[in-house]
């Protein structure tokens, strides 16, 4: 008889058969062999050398921008030649573009105005009541409510005439009030008003005018005086009228009602002189030199420090710049080449290994990926292109990485990314170190408090933060390199003004940015949620009890959600779309059935249990077809995870019993299909599904027959396993079943009986 097959192996065979796991080198190997991975590679070395061609990776950069400021003189580092005619030609229409337009200012109309308010408030002053005469002057006078704010009663309106009256009430009240408008008023009557350029000003510098006032005797203008469009522009000039009258005046409320009635009364009083504009655009073109001259190495200053960098500046510097780079032999090329690709390398490295720890779902889903790509390659690239037309235009599309980011993924991840992206645009387009930590700074500080977008606002509230860390940290990182304040403000206050529109411009982006990032925002959770949606209002008129369960789950979820920092709204927008598979076939649930109308009597258990376990499915295919988003898929296919339907379990277990002979009872059939809940809300969901249908079933809910519900249900979906991939400790389903029995504790809170109520 052969023992082959028993042979013991030797100890030199049983040590060889041993195998160890591979190592970090040997799993790195083994994931480089998987063809997902090699596609993601390709995609990121593909953006690296595109990035590099579109920045000229070769090749160092050109440093200056349209309107930076430099610190210092710029020398000529070579000798280079400068383009004559065509350049004399551009300098000229350029001095005719930077030609400021003049107006001549009448203030006649003001002074009217001015005049007409100390009418129409005498009228007020004499009336003791608002007749229908004086409340339609009355009317005038009020300022704007806030939107949703009811109109004042007959009573708050007389109450407000009389502190009117009382604001007038002091002796010689009045002349004193005319001497605080006039105050208030001179600006504007002395250098005008503006509400809009007129088409003649094409071609003419819109942001500096020159105005000339009529003299004493009003026949006559009188000399130009320089003034910022900024100042008499109407919409501007309207705020700081209002702050202005609040200082001035006795009272905030006549502050308000003064600058209500005057608002609307606010017209151009400014008239373009088009014929000194045009004189004075010749005088600028005549006046400017020929630009024909070789610039000769350590001895022409190209551009003097402490002024804004122009086009004909960027002109001379980019000559300059083209000479020597004419200059770089290969090696010099290929040592930048390698230095910026390494660079690339191990901003992927670092960036790859965090999406892969915290957000592995982006290197999972293919389009995620290709949609990040995308994002970060159209970042450098338009903030390339920004740059060059004008200093600190590359904040916005930074900025606009940066709250994309953190809307569509962690804070965490958008901080990573957006550093990153800020230093390949740093190294692309020249920035130096203040300049690299300003536009860091404010990109941290964007990120930072974007947390929640609720309101069609907050977006641009998030610029307003971002445009004040912009310009204190231009501040203070201008005053450790010891430039001047003026050029600080400026540069900070230029910066500012890019961080608003960049706020406005996401507030525009953000539908494409949820749809392409598949996020939901809470705003458009609240527009999600509206009741008047058709497939809820279809819920409302099929199966109505089941649209009553889930407004109070919704109710009980959000408080729950909200007492563990989970996102409440997105809860409870989940809640009322939980149960919409249960429409189609409303009178199998219990809460859409008469008295002793029950459609599982004539079924067997797991006929019923098909029938119940349905809806998850029916639900799921009606969201898509109404193009919910996934988020709210999730909850309907997960808000029961694969949970046991006990009541038909029990009734089939009862019937083998009563019958051994027939086939056993496969609990797995009687069990939803899943999957569990994947995140902590579809948890708190699942929880507060289960409890509200429990507590329906209790003939007293008590206090602490509730919490006995709740707690029993806890332990059962914790024991089974249901929790295990949400996320949620037990610490948190603590909290959550304490939430829950305080909401459920309210909504069957005792009631007073009323006479007549005994046999109810």
């Amino acid at each position: 008889m052969s023992n082959n097959g028993n042979q013991k192996r030797t100890r030199q065979q049983r040590v060889a058969s041993v195998e160890l796991p591979p190592g970090a080198w040997g799993k790195l190997l083994s994931q480089l062999q998987r063809g997902s991975v090699l596609v993601r590679l390709a995609l990121c070395a593909f953006v690296a050398v595109f990035l590099w061609v579109f920045t000229r990776g070769w090749e160092p950069p050109f440093n200056y921008q349209l309107g930076a400021i430099p610190q210092r003189d710029v020398v000529a580092s070579l000798d280079f030649e400068q383009i004559d005619e065509k350049a004399t030609e551009e300098a000229r229409n350029r001095a005719r573009r930077l030609t400021k337009a003049i107006y001549n200012q009448d203030p006649e109309q003001l002074i009217q105005l001015r005049a007409k308010l100390r009418s129409e408030i005498s009228r007020l002053l004499t009336a003791e009541t608002l007749d229908d005469d004086h409340a339609q002057l009355w009317k005038e006078f009020e300022p704007r409510l806030a939107e949703g704010t009811p109109d004042p009663t007959p009573e708050e309106r007389q109450e407000q005439l009389d502190r009117f009256h009382e604001a007038f009430s002091k002796e010689n009240a009045l002349e004193v009030f005319d001497e605080q408008i006039a105050a208030v008023m001179a600006p504007y009557e002395q250098w005008g008003l503006l509400e809009s350029l007129p088409a003649e000003h094409e071609n003419v510098n819109f942001e500096e005018i020159f105005v000339r006032v009529r003299d004493v005797t009003g026949a006559a203008f009188g000399p130009p005086a320089k003034r910022d469009v900024a100042e008499v522009r109407v919409e501007d000039a309207a705020d700081q009228l209002q702050n202005v009258l609040k200082e001035k005046l006795a009272s905030a409320e006549l502050a308000q009602r003064v600058f209500a009635w005057l608002r609307p009364r606010l017209k151009t009083t400014l008239s373009l002189d088009l014929q000194a504009t045009r004189e004075a655009q010749d005088e600028a073109a005549i006046a400017t030199p020929e630009e024909t001259r070789t610039y000769l190495a350590g001895e022409d200053t190209l551009v003097k420090a402490g002024h804004p960098l122009e086009i004909e500046d960027l002109i001379l510097l980019r000559l300059e710049h083209n000479a020597r780079i004419s200059q770089r032999d290969v090696g010099m090329r290929i040592r930048r080449t390698l230095a910026v690709f390494g660079m690339f390398v191990a901003l992927y490295t670092l960036c790859g290994f965090y999406i892969h720890l915290r957000e592995p779902r982006v290197l999972q889903e293919l389009f995620r990926f290709v949609s990040l790509l995308t994002l970060v390659f159209l970042t450098v690239v338009l903030a390339r292109i920004s740059s060059q037309y004008s200093w600190g235009t590359d904040l916005i599309p930074l900025l606009l990485l940066a709250m994309t980011l953190a809307i569509a993924y962690q804070q965490e991840l958008a901080l990573l990314l957006s550093a990153c992206v800020t230093l390949v645009l740093v190294i692309s387009v020249g920035h130096d170190m203040a300049q690299a930590l300003v536009l860091m700074a404010t990109v941290s500080g964007t990120v930072l408090v974007l947390k929640q977008v609720r309101t069609r606002g907050k977006l641009l509230a998030v610029g307003f933060v971002a445009a004040c860390v912009a310009l204190l940290t231009t501040i203070g990182v201008g005053t450790l390199y010891g430039q001047p304040w003026t050029l600080l403000l400026q540069n900070g206050f230029m910066l500012a003004v890019w961080s608003i529109i960049a706020g406005s411009l996401m507030t525009v982006l953000l539908p494409s940015v949820e749809r392409v990032f598949e996020v939901q925002t809470d705003l458009s959770l609240i527009e999600l949620g509206d009741p008047a949606k058709p497939l809820l209002q279809e819920l409302i008129r099929r199966a109505p009890g089941t649209y009553n369960h889930s407004i109070t789950v919704a109710s009980l979820a959000e408080a729950a959600a909200e007492s563990i920092g989970a996102r409440g709204l997105l809860v409870r927008v989940g809640a009322y779309f939980h149960d919409i598979g249960k429409m189609l076939k409303p009178g199998y649930f219990v809460e859409n059935q008469g008295q002793g109308d029950n459609r599982h009597d004539s079924l067997v258990p797991a006929m019923s249990t098909l029938v119940i376990i349905a809806h998850v499915k029916d639900g799921a295919d009606l969201a898509r077809q109404n193009k919910l988003p996934e988020p709210i898929i999730d909850f309907i296919q997960q808000h029961h995870g694969t949970t046991l339907v006990e009541y038909f379990y029990r009734q089939a277990s009862q019937q083998h019993d009563q019958d051994p002979e027939s086939a056993e009872v496969d609990e797995s059939s009687f069990r939803y299909p899943g999957p569990k809940p994947q995140t902590k809300e579809a948890g708190i969901l699942m929880m507060a599904d289960a409890v509200e249908s429990a507590s329906r079933a209790l003939k007293e809910p008590t206090p602490a027959r509730i919490e006995n519900i709740v707690e029993e249900i806890s332990s059962k979906r914790l024991l089974d396993g249901q929790f295990d991939e949400c996320g949620l400790t037990l610490e948190e389903v603590r909290k959550i079943g304490e939430s829950l029995v305080k909401s459920l504790t309210a909504v069957y809170h005792g009631r007073v009986k009323y006479p007549g109520q005994e046999t109810a």
